[in-house]
């Protein structure tokens, strides 16, 4: 290949890639379900049909994986593309349809109810004789859909019939990649608005009708089959909540909270309109507050409207979509019903006025954003934390226009534990003000109902208040946020050194504490993590081990602050792999396993006892260096004798080491692993 066909065969990919990102969701689809059926022959797409009813998708990819369709199991089929039909023996689709007027089309692409009505309404020559024209030909399936509307439409066929036929139709040929998302046409019916979406899973509707069979050329136009008959459009969103006697309440919380003339402005709008019932359902309390606070009221009615116009027919599975007061709604199927946050509320769909649609639903929708610190738990999974509350006079508080922010512990938190009633306790899980997570910072100092200063620390992996870490993201309310945290507070009382002496299982630190000098450190001012050897850890010590130990004060103040790390580190900002630095000696090794904390290879028997100076964490062993031989010497060293363990075990790692006599001499090599 000669260099200077680079440049042109460079162009060439970067058209063909211009090309192939332009195509449209439906054309990508189409593509997909081309690729998932070429095995049965030329021209043949795989389609998904959804279990028990006769509605039929071209596949995605992600439609194809699973299988299913609004959480309903689909059955695959393989059928001609559009344009294609079989030819008796051969393989595949491999004939293109003939080209016949959009008449005889209707008749080739099962559309022949709406061949007949065009017929009896006397649209049969216009739609045989020349011209250009799109047809939104529903199929047969959805005339008989409309039973009541086809008698009165049959009876007046002159008039009424023909209006209808009309107002599918549009005079010029329109193929799918002109429908475009947000567009509209107009109708041959007074030109009257015709409502087309694109949306991205690859599903096209006109007035929320989906395209089942789309673009069907004919010599005259396009046809394109529709799933429902289509009426149309004259009013505008506000315009329904007017006329509708089942959205009189909805209609008066509008008006109070001045929304009226957005809802007849432009769009465009999906409103999940609640009823007279969904309204009815609510404690009278609750709506009382929330429609007697504007800032409340108007987050509840934005959480009910989407900026976007969202049909049923082109929902396929939940979807996370925003809404106008900010946070996201879980818009999703189950089968033929539509669901809002995984629940079957909705009673009447794709209502279509100017400016958006409504779907009528029975239950209303109350973001956090409108809730009290008391309705944001209720229902969550810290109802036992919400009960304690209750139950300790606080519900005045959580219910009430206060700032403040709760520390809710899960309801795990509290199994083998003793449930904890003390008011003060409880109101020192209220912290005053309303805070959110994403600013608080290390070293922070909170204070709370029950008059204590709680201490904010960031790790890498955690965000936490003393003790207790959240484990979910903020729930935040009108005047409250709710912290859902992994344990109960354990609020600091008293210096660490006060904390030891208040525990009998520490006599014999405390007094080693004291002798070493270093009370007055532990007293002070500070930020200490402090792994506490217990008297049964002293004992469990070889008795001249012991005793060397306490005759010798630089030793024994080495050891303890050996056992101090420079900074607060409790449970919960522990990682699989984390280091502490001591007071003396190296750094101290922490990890994690099956929910117990380890301090160089030594299990913590009890986390977090705080202190308001540090924590201390309880351990029955005394901690040692962990036995490593790191780094080298440009120098001759001497080892000792006798070798301890430790050395013994790195001089096996060291083989041009040589142990003679009284001593072990090493080239340009050092052990490491110093005494306390």
């Amino acid at each position: 290949m000669h260099l200077h066909h680079l440049p042109f065969i460079a162009l060439a990919l970067s058209v063909i890639g211009t090309l192939s990102a332009a195509k449209s969701p439906y054309q990508s689809v189409l593509q997909h379900s081309r690729i998932r059926g070429r095995q049965h022959g030329p021209n043949v797409c795989a389609m998904q049909q959804i279990q028990g009813t006769d509605k039929k998708y071209f596949t995605n990819c992600k439609q194809w994986y699973h299988r299913k369709i609004c959480g309903k199991p689909t059955v695959i089929s393989y059928e001609c593309c559009p344009g294609y039909e079989r030819i008796h023996g051969e393989r595949g689709c491999p004939a293109a349809l003939p080209l016949v007027n959009i008449y005889k089309t209707l008749g080739m692409v099962s559309a022949t109810t709406t061949q007949i009505y065009s017929d009896r309404a006397e649209l049969k020559p216009e739609i045989e004789g020349p011209g250009s024209f799109t047809f939104f030909a529903p199929s047969n399936e959805a005339w008989a859909a409309l039973p009541e509307i086809l008698d009165s439409l049959v009876s007046n066929v002159n008039i009424e019939l023909l209006n209808a036929l009309h107002y599918h139709m549009v005079n010029k040929r329109l193929s799918s990649d002109d429908l475009k998302h947000g567009a509209t046409f107009n109708s041959m019916y007074q030109d009257s608005d015709l409502h087309i979406h694109h949306y991205p899973n690859g599903i096209v509707t006109v007035n929320c009708a989906r395209l089942v069979k789309t673009d069907q050329h004919a010599t005259n136009g396009m046809v394109h089959v529709i799933d429902r008959v289509i009426t149309a459009i004259t009013n505008d969103i506000h315009s329904f909540l007017d006329t509708d006697d089942d959205l009189e309440n909805l209609r008066t919380a509008v008006a109070m909270a001045g929304m009226t003339t957005m809802l007849e402005s432009e769009g465009p709008y999906t409103l999940f309109a609640p009823t007279k019932e969904a309204f009815e359902k609510i404690p009278r309390a609750t709506l009382t507050r929330i429609l007697s606070d504007p800032v409340a009221l108007k987050d509840l009615l934005n959480y009910h409207i989407l900026r976007s116009i969202q049909c049923s027919e082109a929902i396929v599975a939940g979807t996370p979509m925003e809404t106008l007061q900010g946070t996201m709604l879980e818009v999703g199927c189950n089968g033929k019903d539509m669901t809002l946050n995984g629940k079957a509320i909705i009673t009447r769909k794709d209502q279509l006025g100017t400016n958006g649609v409504i779907h009528y639903i029975n239950e209303l929708l109350i973001p956090d954003s409108a809730k009290t610190v008391l309705e944001l738990a209720q229902g969550s999974a810290v109802t036992t934390a919400t009960q304690l509350f209750i139950d300790a006079g606080l519900e005045p508080n959580l219910s009430g226009s206060e700032p403040l922010t709760v520390l809710a512990p899960l309801n795990e938190a509290f199994k083998g534990e003793e449930v904890p009633r003390r008011d003060r306790l409880l109101s020192n899980h209220i912290l005053k003000g309303q805070h959110s997570s994403k600013v608080l910072y290390h070293g922070q100092t909170l204070d709370t109902l029950g008059g204590l200063q709680l201490r904010v620390f960031i790790y890498r992996n955690n965000l936490c208040i003393e003790n207790t870490c959240i484990a979910a993201h903020d729930k935040t309310g009108r005047f409250g946020t709710m912290f859902i945290v992994d344990k109960v507070l354990t609020p600091p009382m008293g210096t660490v050194m006060d904390v030891l002496k208040e525990d009998s299982r520490f006599s014999t630190l405390v007094g080693a504490i004291q002798r070493a000098g270093l009370t007055e450190l532990l007293n002070q001012k500070g930020s200490y993590t402090v792994f506490a050897p217990t008297n049964d850890a002293f004992r469990a010590m070889p008795s001249g081990e012991y005793n060397r130990l306490m005759g010798n004060t630089r030793q024994l103040t080495n050891m303890i602050k050996f056992h101090m790390g420079e900074e607060v580190l409790v449970s919960g900002g522990i990682g699989s792999q984390t280091w502490i630095k001591p007071l003396h000696g190296e750094k101290l090794e922490l990890s994690v396993r099956n929910s117990t904390v380890f301090v160089n290879k030594v299990p913590v028997a009890e986390a977090d006892i705080m202190a308001t100076n540090g924590v201390v964490h309880v351990v029955h062993s005394v901690v040692q260096p962990l036995r490593k031989c790191l780094g080298t010497l440009d120098r001759l060293d001497v080892v000792p004798a006798p070798l301890s363990p430790l050395h013994a075990v790195c001089l096996l790692q060291l083989p041009r080491c040589s142990a003679t006599g009284p001593t072990c001499r090493r080239d340009r090599r050092s052990l490491d692993g110093p005494p306390l």
